[in-house]
């Protein structure tokens, strides 16, 4: 990626940034295991206006055409981006190339990004952990093998809850899962102290039952309770005050 700055090529400054991007989106593409050159297009075509082209792309990172083609490639297979409906000219001559454009919205490339991990590095891990802890059950007469087969049987019922609780975010649309995390945000330390504190008391079928219950609630009738649990006479009954 060192050639994105081609030696006495002159670039508009908001050019010059995005291609800076570009390169430090890379860097950090690689310590979450993408390819760094996939992960240095996304972020070109993240901060760029409109769809561009493969030679463009192509043109701006310094990439050869095999580069730029696979890393688009890639980001398409990952759901970061995708065709725009007409080709695009490019600035040279020949007929016009397909064109790119970025997924609009963050909290939906988030989303697909979330679905593609699960799908490549969780949802192939269980079979693994489950076919040992077979094993380990299947001769668990010796006691090492007994023991194997707990600890295996705990690292199996984490990774299911772990994807379990992956699959319920990314069920959720761009925009509930935007909402969810803008209510995150707003949470001061206290609060969220507070919340740990309340999961860590409650029984995980309690909690369970309270969300299910508050899942069979239409929105106006949530607010009509959230509007009701703020009321002083309300909140001295149940001890809030």
């Amino acid at each position: 990626m060192s050639s994105i700055f081609a030696a006495g090529a002159r670039t508009e400054p908001a050019e010059a940034l995005r291609r800076s991007f570009a390169v430090a989106w890379g860097e950090i593409g690689a310590a979450w295991g993408v390819a760094p050159s996939t992960a240095a297009v996304q972020g070109y075509l993240l901060v760029s206006d409109g769809p561009l082209s493969e030679p463009e792309v192509r043109r701006a990172l310094g990439m050869s055409h095999r580069a730029a083609s696979m890393a688009l490639a890639q980001c398409e297979e990952w759901g970061l981006v995708e065709r725009a409906s007409l080709p695009r000219r490019s600035g040279q001559r020949g007929p016009a190339a397909t064109a790119w454009t970025m997924v609009g919205d963050h909290w939906e490339w988030f989303r697909r990004v979330a679905i593609a991990r699960q799908q490549r590095e969780t949802a192939p891990a269980l079979p693994v952990i489950e076919r040992c802890a077979n094993q380990a059950h299947a001769a668990a007469d010796d006691p090492e093998m007994r023991r194997l087969a707990e600890r295996l049987d705990g690292l199996l019922s984490f990774v299911r809850r772990f994807e379990r609780g992956v699959d319920i975010i990314v069920r959720g649309d761009a925009r509930s899962i935007e909402r969810l995390f803008a209510a995150l945000y707003t949470l001061d330390a206290p609060t969220v102290s507070r919340l740990w504190a309340l999961l860590g008391d409650l029984e995980a079928d309690e909690m369970a039952r309270a969300m299910a219950l508050l899942s069979e609630l239409p929105p106006a009738a949530a607010r009509r309770l959230m509007a009701l649990a703020d009321q002083p006479v309300l909140r001295r009954l149940i001890g809030l005050a």
